[in-house]
This record gives structure tokens, sequence and C-alpha cells, in this order.
């Protein structure tokens, strides 16, 4: 018996070092990336500040999620706390007290948004620029523009916290604590695409949702432990097989053609910002994946 426990003490030790020393590694490895200096060039961008350009741009905000992360004021806000996985809060993306500097520039604004880094050109962590390096010069620009008429916020930002199981998830790219990681950093501005009702179109558009739902829209498991999975919205998934009003009806009040619910997780608001056209190319581009 006595050899018993000792073998299993030894077993259990030896877990628990390995365990110890494999986190050790995982939070000096992250933190080395976390304050990584990207060698990118300033990209030039012309803003044009009409009120066309505007008008464009406030819709564009909340069809790339701009204020369901940084709030409805732009002031920024803890979007989750956890005491493993630490807390995620937006910035003040305003003018006011906490917010930009007053040299942040057009330049500035293309970095942190096409690349996800800041003015030091380091990441700015969870800052989604793998999905947003997509979008064209002229969107952009337009939401440029209409961020230069956002009233100040006087708000400090809550400092960003890294939990351990963060570091985790995010060695094992599960949770995107890094997107400039997966931003291609040399892709020039894509070429602005002429809406339509079509799966180009809708391939441009959901870049939004690929964060969650994959670079495929397959689907995958909980983003977070105690989440719910991530549906498949291709023709392979259910949302796939709804036709296209069931879809857009679905993402208008947040209820399935079942009559459930979509989970807390999925940002169904946001999508309120898309056109009957916009949503229906989306859903034309899911079906075409197999």
């Amino acid at each position: 018996m006595k050899k018993f426990f000792k073998i299993t003490g030894i077993v259990v030790g030896s877990i628990i070092a390995f365990a110890i020393i494999a986190y050790v590694v995982i939070y000096i490895n992250m933190n080395i990336r976390i304050a990584k200096a990207y060698d990118v060039a300033p990209e030039k961008i012309h803003v044009t500040y009409d009120s066309a350009s505007i008008a464009l741009g406030a819709r564009l905000v909340g069809t790339r999620a701009c204020n369901d992360c940084h709030g409805s004021d732009f002031g920024g806000r803890v979007i989750f706390e956890d005491g493993m996985i630490g807390t995620i809060a937006s910035r003040n993306i305003t003018r006011g007290k906490g917010g930009l500097s007053p040299d942040f520039s057009e330049q500035d604004w293309v970095m942190a948004v096409k690349h996800g880094l800041n003015k030091e050109k380091q990441p700015l962590l969870y800052m989604p620029s793998n999905e947003l390096s997509h979008l064209s010069e002229s969107d952009l620009a337009a939401i440029i523009a209409y961020m230069s008429t956002v009233p100040n916020v006087d708000r400090e930002n809550t400092p960003m916290r890294v939990g351990p199981m963060a570091y985790v998830l995010g060695m094992l790219d599960v949770i995107p604590v890094i997107p400039a990681e997966k931003t291609d950093h040399t892709m020039p501005f894509p070429t602005a695409i002429t809406p339509a009702v079509n799966a180009g179109y809708g391939k441009y558009l959901a870049v939004v949702c690929t964060n969650c739902h994959g670079p495929q829209l397959k689907g995958r498991g909980p983003m977070v432990p105690g989440g719910s999975p991530v549906p498949d919205l291709t023709s392979t998934g259910n949302p796939g097989k709804w036709s296209h009003g069931e879809f857009i009806k679905t993402l208008r009040t947040g209820v399935r053609p079942t009559g459930v619910k979509l989970s807390d997780d999925m940002p169904w608001k946001m999508t309120l910002s898309f056109t009957e056209e916009e949503l229906t190319a989306i859903h034309v581009y899911a079906q075409s994946l197999r």
C-alpha cells in the first residue's frame, strides 16, 4: 500500500510539475507575441468628409460591429470579464478624455483597423483586424469620416487583463487574443465591390462573421468555456437550409424559424444595420459553401 501511494504521489507530482512548466512556457511565449512590434509602413488613405461618406460610415460601423464592441457612444466598455479568462474591454475611440490622442491621424486609423496595431505598432488585443483588413479603401475611409463626427466621450479605458485560461486558449488558437497575427499586413486595400445580391458581395460582407463561425462559416465549438457551440451557416448546416426570408427574419428578430431564440453569444442586433439585400447576399454566399 505504501508503494502504491508513493507511485501515485510521484505520478500526480509529475503531472502538476509538467502543467506548471507548460503554463510558464505558454505565458512567456504569449507575452513575447503580445509585445512584438510589427514592421508595417503607414498607409495613406483618401478620406472624403462629405455627407454621403459620413452617412455610409454611420451604417458601416453597425455592420462591422464597431459600436457593438466599443459601445453605442464609442466610449469603450467591458465586453467580458472572468477570473480565468480575464477582462476583455474595448477602448474609448472618441476624442474625449481617455480616448484617442490629439495627434491620432488617418494613418493611425488604418494601422488600428486594417492591421490591428497601435501607434507603437504593437498588437491591439482582440481587435479583429483579420476581418477588417478586408474592408475596401472607400469603406474604411467612410468609417473614418463618420468617426470624426462622433461626440466626445470622457471615459477612461478599463485595463485589459489576459487571464491564465486566455493565455492557454490563445496559444491553442481557440480564442483570438492576437488577431494581428492572423492579418496579412502586406495585402493592399481590396478593390471596392459593387453591391449586388450575389455570392461575391455576400463573401465580402460575411467576413465579419468569420471570427466566430470560422473562415468557411462551418461553425466551431464554444468560443469560451461554458459557451454555446457556433453553428454551421453553410448548406450543410441548418441556417443554410432556411429560405432567404427566414434567414433575414432570424437576424432581424433574434428568433430562429423554429421559434427558438438565438444564443446570447450571437450579436444579432448588429445585423440590423444590414439592408435586406445585404443579408440576402450573405445567405446566398453561405448557401454556396459545401
